[in-house]
């Protein structure tokens, strides 16, 4: 198997090559950059597989680099953050970002995170390739192939992530999935402290496909509401 690379953006010295030196045992090539346009640079010369992104940078900040770096070539993207703010972490998810770990975060769960996203771009890739058919709810219609979603005739540009969430939830329309189970089922995880990264890519969905479209079960999930 061709080894696969992960380009690791942070500009203390000390995290990043710790997190390097986790990755480069777990068998991944692993590049470092340090500022913003440097890591841009490094994402276009080496062509990652996966992206471990801070969002704090000199130069410009870990959002601007996803925005540059999606732009040019889908990858999925791993946030750090040093805040838990919200409003920090949806930007992330709207400009691209996959999946987020707020500082201070053990290596372990670095790693883990980071094999569960590629496992879940591999499969996604692998569906596109098998001609997946194409999911049609009222006015909703999800391209499992092109991976393309429209609403109304309106296409959502979604991340892969979200696509990924939304396609979960059209497989069993109106049926109430709970947090843990989406969280297993999309992310890989068994980790019931992170079911706010589902709330928050919800958040994301509602945003770009309208409020009505998930309902809330306080409590237990979200279900996704067919509308004629």
């Amino acid at each position: 198997m061709t080894e696969r690379r992960v380009l690791v953006v942070e500009d203390e010295r000390t995290i990043a090559e710790s997190v390097a030196a986790r990755l480069r045992a777990e068998g991944f090539g692993v590049r470092i950059a340090g500022d913003g346009p440097s890591a841009v640079n490094a994402a276009r010369e080496m062509r990652p597989d996966l992206v471990v992104l801070d969002i704090m940078l000199p130069g410009f900040d870990g959002l601007e680099v996803c925005r540059r770096i999606q732009a040019e070539r889908p990858v999925p993207v791993l946030m750090l953050t040093a805040r838990d703010d919200e409003n920090d972490l949806l930007v992330g998810l709207a400009v691209g970002a996959d999946d987020y770990l707020t500082k201070p975060f053990s290596l372990r769960e670095l790693a883990a995170r980071v094999h569960a996203l590629l496992r879940r771009f591999e499969r996604a890739a692998a569906a596109a390739r098998d001609d997946a058919p194409t999911i049609r709810l009222g006015d909703l219609e999800i391209n499992q192939a092109e991976r393309r979603v429209r609403r109304a005739g309106v296409e959502a540009h979604l991340t892969p992530t979200e696509f990924d969430l939304l396609v979960h939830l059209a497989g069993r329309p109106r049926t109430v999935l709970p947090r843990t189970q989406l969280l297993a089922d999309v992310w890989g995880w068994a980790d019931e402290c992170s079911t706010r990264t589902v709330d928050s890519h919800v958040k994301a969905l509602r945003r770009k496909l309208g409020g009505d479209l998930i309902r809330t079960v306080h409590g237990v999930g979200y279900a996704l509401e067919v509308r004629q």
